[in-house]
């Protein structure tokens, strides 16, 4: 039944019509950090199967584990316990079978638009032409034609992020990390990089990641919505989101998108009043 929650188990539910190989695998992952006044348990006994070419989006309230879980499977943060495996490999560092795209544009101020995107493929030590034929690609692609020369000083707060989004995805990365990308921007602006977002997955089928304190935004991009508890962070359900592909911002006036919406937010709100006792 379209928009019921299911329990977690081992974190391998799948949306229908995913493709059935895990590209991620997290398995008894756990973060505890220590500090001055004692340890902090960010994430305990964690558990997830993320599916090759699925969207995921994952929620919870502030400080449940969000941005740390991303950071792992980043290869940015070393775990306490567990495991976090990519196509069967472990993940033990930063790797370019995984891009990030954090709520910070983290631009260049010097370099035009072009030569942002170009920046990852000069790194792999692609030639010239190529890596500027295939930064020309992907500012296309996110609508950026007539800005290719354009400084970052230039740009408004989308147009910087959709180069960010460029830049990931110029470099084919396998997994696609997304940790807010859209937290800072206003609601017309947000509205639109949504749908682009969604329009580039759709064209290039990457396995995307997605952190969001936005229910309503979650809901409209993902396959699976994941909602995590309250510290300790732990995956309390996932949520499937059986609306069809295309979907754009009408997508959020269907009452199955509505229920999903209600049907999550009720959750998350849980976790809220647990940090709020």
């Amino acid at each position: 039944m379209a928009g019921t929650a299911q329990g977690i188990g081992n974190g391998s539910h799948r949306q229908a019509g995913a493709d059935p190989v895990a590209k991620v695998e997290i398995a008894n992952l756990s973060k505890i950090y220590t500090g001055s006044s004692g340890d902090v348990v960010a994430l305990e006994q964690t558990n997830l199967s993320i599916f090759r070419n699925e969207f995921v989006c994952v929620v919870g309230p502030s400080g449940c584990g969000k941005t740390t879980l991303l950071n792992i499977i980043a290869g940015l943060e070393s775990k306490s316990a567990g495991s976090v495996a990519v196509d069967g490999e472990e993940v033990k560092g930063p790797g370019k079978d995984r891009g990030v795209i954090f709520q910070q544009y983290a631009l260049f101020p010097w370099k035009t638009v072009q030569k942002n995107v170009e920046f990852g493929l000069k790194l792999r030590g692609l030639g010239k032409q190529e890596r500027r034929e295939k930064a020309k690609t992907y500012i296309e692609l996110v609508g950026l034609k007539d800005f290719a020369h354009a400084y970052p000083k230039e740009l408004s707060g989308g147009m910087k992020q959709r180069v960010a989004i460029a830049r990931a995805y110029a470099v084919q990365p396998d997994v696609l990390l997304m940790d807010e990308p859209f937290g800072a921007l206003d609601a017309q602006t947000r509205a639109q990089l949504q749908e682009e977002l969604l329009k580039t997955w759709a064209a290039e089928k990457k396995t995307c990641f997605f952190i969001t304190h936005d229910v309503e935004e979650a809901v409209l991009l993902a396959q699976r919505v994941v909602i995590m508890s309250a510290r300790p962070g732990r995956i309390k359900e996932i949520v499937p989101v059986d609306i069809p592909y295309p979907r754009d911002q009408a997508t959020k006036l269907d009452e199955r998108f509505i229920r999903i919406k209600n049907e999550i937010w009720s959750k998350v709100y849980k976790e809220y009043l647990e940090i709020a006792k």
